[in-house]
């Protein structure tokens, strides 16, 4: 069985009392992969009790549209259909079809609230550029076409990402683990695109990052775990913490809460202040989450 998490650290109960907490992108799927369903729904319920009333689950490939599909609907969280640039190596021209079915047959379903993952990534050594754009705009075409927002990666590839979305528009959504410069931050703010905010921003030596989590139009922010990829500075292992034999780090969306009071405090400003913000933004960002999670006061959103 997994270990129990650690006790809450100081703060955690006001930081979660100020959610509800949107978590806008959360691969929860991989909880299950790597440790089983009781471990992925006790990490649900853990996130539940620190205050995260949502995550959005997205996809990174046509073997797991079902997956996080039947995984929004259980937990009462909501999903995105797409093909994650690192797996267009291996993705079949064919599941750029299947994903346009998958669209079609859940296009009256609440808990779908986007296209995405998608997007490009020049990080990663041995991907095709050309693959991963065919890939990308003809996704972006799928998201046009049903009038979702797109949920965009866009790792080493912002320009890029950007003269996608200028070339063949799009109805909005998020600029995930948004890592660009302020005047890049500006191009999506006005395409109408908010960014995601998460672990990476928890880091003292992140400046250019922090700094735009400090100055950026508050309407522009939403947050995010990226779970369990990309943890917070206190869950952090270093290399030579691992090769000692500790386990990499895992993040989980029970982290959100304190991930928010970290860009608060950046801002100057309350923590409660940034949950309301920061749930707008997010239902402006996914329009479909206005039916499917309570306001800050406990009140429908719709």
């Amino acid at each position: 069985m997994p270990a129990p998490l650690s006790a809450p650290p100081p703060g955690a109960a006001a930081a979660a009392a100020a959610g509800p907490w949107i978590d806008t992108h959360c691969h929860l799927d991989e909880f299950e992969a790597h440790a089983g369903r009781d471990h992925q729904d006790r990490v649900r319920a853990e996130a539940a009790a620190a205050g995260v009333a949502h995550c959005v689950v997205p996809a990174v490939e046509r073997g797991n549209f079902d997956t996080v599909r039947t995984l929004a609907h259980r937990h009462g969280d909501s999903y995105a259909l797409g093909i994650h640039p690192l797996f267009t190596g291996r993705a079949e021209d064919g599941d750029l079809d299947a994903l346009a079915q998958a669209l079609e047959r859940h296009a009256q379903d609440a808990r779908l609230v986007a296209v995405g993952e998608i997007g490009l990534d020049y990080f990663v050594p041995g991907l095709d550029p050309a693959r991963q754009e065919h890939f990308y705009r003809e996704q972006l075409r799928l998201a046009r076409h049903w009038k979702l927002p797109v949920v965009l990666h866009t790792r080493r590839s912002v320009d890029k990402v950007l003269k996608g979305l200028r070339d063949l528009g799009a109805v909005g959504g998020i600029a995930h683990a948004f890592n660009g410069s302020l005047q890049q931050a500006r191009a999506f703010i006005d395409l109408g695109f908010k960014l995601g905010f998460g672990g990476a921003v928890t880091f003292d030596r992140a400046l250019q990052l922090r700094r735009l989590a400090a100055e950026l139009p508050l309407d522009a922010i939403v947050l995010e775990t990226d779970a369990p990829d990309i943890p917070p500075h206190w869950l952090y292992v270093t290399a030579a913490e691992r090769e000692a034999g500790a386990a990499p780090a895992r993040n989980t969306p029970g982290e959100l809460p304190r991930i928010a009071q970290v860009v608060a405090g950046l801002r100057g400003m309350a923590v409660v202040d940034l949950g309301r913000a920061a749930h707008a933004n997010s239902l402006a960002a996914l329009p479909r989450l206005a039916g499917l999670v309570p306001g800050p006061d406990g009140e429908s959103s719709a």
